[in-house]
C-alpha cells in the first residue's frame, strides 16, 4: 500500500509560456466554494460520475485539499496543454469550460501550489505542478515523477471506477487555519463542509438530481491513516416547492426579436416557506430574481432582476428560470468564475415583450408574486396564538413551527414525551405538568439505535396541532372529553394497524 508524502518530489521542469488569450478570462474573485465548483465543472466535462473533495490533516493541522474524480483522465500528450495558463482545448457543445483558465485561476485563488495527477485509459499516471514562488522567473511547470504520480493516483479514494481519472491537490491553502487547535480546526471543517454542500448542491442541483454526478466531502487524518464519514452533497433545487404559491404557476413566458427567442419560466414560491431550497444562503429576499442556467449548471442564483425591475421584499417569492442555450448565448456574458451573468440591452426588451399563451406579461407575473406575498402575510398575522413547545421537540422543528404560528408568551410550554402506560391509551393530557405523554407501546422501533428525546417529529407536530387547545382554560369541557375519546380510538387503531 502506498504511503502519503508531505513533500512532493520533482524530476525536472519545463517552461510553459502562457497563451496571450489568458487576458480574456482573468478573474480573481473566487471564494473557496466557487473555486471548487470550477474544478467540479472540469470533472463533469471529463465524464466523471463521482467527485470526492478531501481535506487532509497532519499533526492536527489541515495541510492539503484534494479533488478526485473518475473521469477519462488526461493523457501525457495533453497534460502540458491542460496546465498552460490560458491554454484552450477544443470544447464540445456540452462542456462547461470556456476560458482555459478555470483550473489554474480557481486553484491559485486558494492555494500556493497546484498539483495535477491524471491517468487516461491504457496510460501510466502523469503529473505536473505549478508552484507560486516569488523567486521563480518565467513560467516553469514542475514535472512529477511517474512513481509518485502512480502512488497519489492509487491512494485510498474509494471511488467507483477509478481506473482512469484526475487527482488535483492543493498545498499551502491560504484559507486554512494556521493552528492545530482541535476546536478551531473542527469549526473550520464544519463551516466549510456546510458552505460547500449548500453551494455545490445549488449550482449542480440538476446534474445531481439526474444521477449524473455524485459529490462527497471527507477528511483524512494522515497519522491514523483513516478518513471520516463522507458527507454527500445533495441537490438543492431553488424551485423545489411541493405546491406553487399561486394558482396557474409555474408559467412560461416567451418573446422574440429577430432570430432570438427567449423563454422565462416563472415560479412563485408558497409564502413563509421554511424549506432550505427557499431560504438558501443570504435569505429569500436576496435570492429573488432570475436564475441563469447553462447546460444544467446554475450560473447565477437570483440576486436581482437585471434592469427589468428593482428588488423588493414583496417579490421574494418570485424566481425565474432562464436557460442560456447556444441560440441566445450572445445576449449574455459570464464572468470567469461562472458566478455572475451580465445581460445585453436586448434582454430587457425581450422581458418587456414576453407573454404567456394566456396573455400573462412579465409585469402581470410580478404583480401575482407580490399578491401571493401579501396574502401569505395576512394569513400569518391572523393566526391564533398557541402555547409554546417545550421538551421533546427538535430545535429545528420548534423554529419552523414558530415561524408559522405565533406563540402565546403568557402560556407555559408544552412538553411532548414518551412514557410507559398501564393501559392502551395512545396519549395522556397532563395539564398540571404541561405535558403531552405518548404511550411507549406505540413508539416506532429504532432499529438498535439509541432513541432520541426529539424523535418522531412528524407525529409530535401533528398531535401538538390537534390537542394544544386542550391545555387551555381552567378545565376540560364535555366536547373536549369527547374529542379526546375520538382521537384515542383513531390513533390506537392506526398504531395497531401499523404494527401488523
Amino acid at each position: 500500500m502506498s504511503t502519503w508524502r508531505d513533500q512532493i518530489p520533482t524530476s525536472g521542469s519545463l517552461e510553459l509560456p502562457p497563451d496571450p488569450r489568458a487576458l480574456e478570462g482573468l478573474g480573481r474573485n473566487h471564494s473557496l466554494e466557487t473555486a471548487l465548483a470550477d474544478l467540479v465543472d472540469n470533472s463533469i466535462d471529463a465524464g466523471a460520475s463521482h467527485v470526492l473533495i478531501r481535506l487532509v490533516r497532519l499533526e492536527g493541522r489541515l495541510r492539503a485539499l484534494y479533488v478526485v474524480d473518475n473521469g477519462h483522465g488526461i493523457p501525457e500528450s495533453k497534460i502540458d496543454s491542460a496546465m498552460t495558463i490560458g491554454g484552450q482545448r477544443s470544447y464540445s457543445a456540452n462542456d462547461l469550460g470556456k476560458f482555459g483558465l478555470g483550473l489554474k485561476t480557481a486553484s491559485f485563488s486558494q492555494a500556493r501550489s497546484l498539483t495535477v495527477i491524471s491517468k487516461a485509459r491504457g496510460s501510466a499516471a502523469v503529473g505536473r505542478r505549478w508552484l507560486l514562488d516569488e523567486n521563480r522567473k518565467g513560467f516553469h511547470c514542475d514535472i512529477i515523477p511517474t512513481d509518485f504520480a502512480e502512488d497519489e493516483f492509487n491512494r485510498k479514494w474509494d471511488i467507483e471506477g477509478v481506473d482512469t481519472g484526475t487527482v488535483i491537490r492543493w498545498d499551502n491553502v491560504t484559507g486554512f487555519p494556521a493552528t492545530d487547535d482541535p476546536k478551531r480546526v473542527e469549526e473550520f471543517i464544519s463551516r466549510t463542509a456546510t458552505a460547500l454542500r449548500n453551494h455545490l448542491g445549488l449550482v449542480f442541483h440538476k446534474t445531481i438530481h439526474a444521477g449524473k454526478i455524485s459529490i462527497e466531502i471527507d477528511v483524512e487524518d494522515i497519522e491514523t491513516d483513516a478518513s471520516g464519514a463522507r458527507i454527500p452533497v445533495e441537490s438543492l433545487n431553488p424551485f423545489g416547492y411541493a405546491r406553487s404559491g399561486q394558482a396557474g404557476y409555474p408559467k412560461e413566458l416567451s418573446a422574440k426579436i429577430g432570430d432570438i427567442t427567449l423563454k422565462f419560466r416563472c415560479h412563485i414560491w408558497p409564502g413563509r416557506s421554511v424549506s432550505p431550497q427557499f431560504k438558501l444562503t443570504g435569505g429569500p429576499e436576496a435570492r429573488q430574481g432570475i436564475y441563469f442556467y447553462r447546460r444544467d449548471r446554475l450560473l447565477q442564483a437570483g440576486e436581482g432582476w437585471h434592469g427589468i425591475h428593482s428588488s423588493d421584499r414583496r417579490l421574494q417569492l418570485a424566481r425565474i428560470e432562464v436557460t442560456i442555450d447556444d441560440d441566445i448565448v450572445r445576449l449574455f456574458t459570464m464572468n470567469p468564475e461562472k458566478s455572475k451573468v451580465n445581460v445585453g440591452p436586448e434582454f430587457t426588451q425581450l422581458a418587456e415583450q414576453a407573454k404567456a399563451k394566456d396573455g400573462t406579461t412579465f409585469y402581470d407575473y410580478l404583480e401575482s408574486a407580490e399578491q401571493a406575498f401579501r396574502e401569505s402575510r395576512k394569513r400569518s398575522n391572523g393566526r391564533r396564538k398557541m402555547a409554546p413547545l417545550g421538551k421533546g421537540i427538535a430545535p429545528e422543528l420548534r423554529k419552523a413551527i414558530e415561524r408559522e404560528i405565533p406563540f402565546d408568551e403568557d402560556s407555559e410550554p408544552i412538553d411532548i414525551r414518551w412514557k410507559r402506560f398501564s393501559g392502551e391509551d395512545f396519549f395522556e393530557i397532563d395539564r398540571d405538568k404541561r405535558a403531552l405523554w405518548l404511550n411507549e407501546k406505540y413508539r416506532p422501533n429504532s432499529k438498535g439505535e439509541r432513541r432520541s428525546v426529539n424523535d418522531t417529529p412528524l407525529l409530535k407536530a401533528l398531535l401538538y396541532l390537534i390537542v394544544e387547545e386542550l391545555f387551555r382554560g381552567d378545565y376540560l369541557g364535555v366536547r373536549d372529553k369527547d374529542n379526546i375519546v375520538l382521537y384515542q380510538e383513531i390513533l390506537i387503531a392506526a398504531a395497531k394497524s401499523e404494527q401488523l
